[in-house]
């Protein structure tokens, strides 16, 4: 277990496509643990792999440090409701910079765990926005690029304050 360093933006790591995962082994459990201290000391709920530099499909979300964190291997959303919420978002990758993102208000995801058995579940709710904050990241899409030019802009110009 170590803390990783952060890549911050707008470094083009945070901007590529992952690898999916295809060993489950000792250097994945430690890509978690790493993971997840990372994660905790940054403040954050959720980390993926390449905010840490690493272009696997890997996240890890913590909505409630008494449930602890729940990892996600090779994530993809398999549906989406009509319906649509509003929540404020940011990024372990851009610190004190947050805005509001519209995204469906329930998914349906297929993953795998850490040892690699297949799974699939429904999320609402904050679980439902920061696995699609997540995810995106996994697909290359810093959550940024859901904002409005001028949302984007905002905080833009308010990390470089």
């Amino acid at each position: 277990m170590a803390l990783r360093p952060i890549i911050r933006f707008p470094n083009p790591t945070l901007s590529m496509s992952t690898e999916m995962v295809t060993q489950f082994d000792s250097s994945l459990h430690s890509l978690v643990d790493d993971l997840t201290d990372t994660m905790r000391a940054a403040p954050g709920i959720g980390i993926t792999a390449p905010h840490i530099g690493v272009l696997q499909r890997v996240t890890v979300i913590e909505l409630d440090r008494q449930t602890g964190p729940r990892t996600f291997v090779n994530p993809q959303i398999v549906w989406c409701s009509v319906e649509t919420a509003r929540h404020s978002e940011g990024s372990v990758s851009m610190p004190g910079i947050s805005e509001e993102v519209e995204r469906p208000s329930s998914i349906r995801v297929r993953y795998q765990t850490i040892s690699g058995e297949a799974l699939e579940e429904e999320a609402r709710g904050l679980m439902a926005v920061c696995l699609q904050h997540e995810i995106d990241q996994l697909d290359g899409i810093f959550w940024i690029r859901r904002l409005s030019r001028l949302k984007r802009e905002r905080a833009v110009n308010g990390l470089k304050s």
